[in-house]
């Protein structure tokens, strides 16, 4: 996912967003380990879009703390 996009959904939407992520996550790495993943390449752009999550519902906070 693109920034852009992460960033016009609501602090409940990130985090749903990042829990089926990190679901998914889950579910990649047992196929990693089990040796049946087909594109190891998904698993780095999940971390990637789960830290792009995690950044900017950390932006969110500090904002409204401010």
């Amino acid at each position: 996912m693109k920034f852009r996009e992460l960033a016009e959904l609501s602090d409940q939407e990130l985090a749903q967003k990042e829990t089926e992520l990190k679901d998914q996550l889950f579910k990649l790495k047992f196929q990693h380990a089990l040796g049946q993943l087909e594109n190891p390449m998904k698993l780095k752009n999940i971390k990637k879009d789960i830290a792009k999550i995690q950044t900017l519902l950390t932006q969110k906070a500090v904002r409204t703390e401010e």
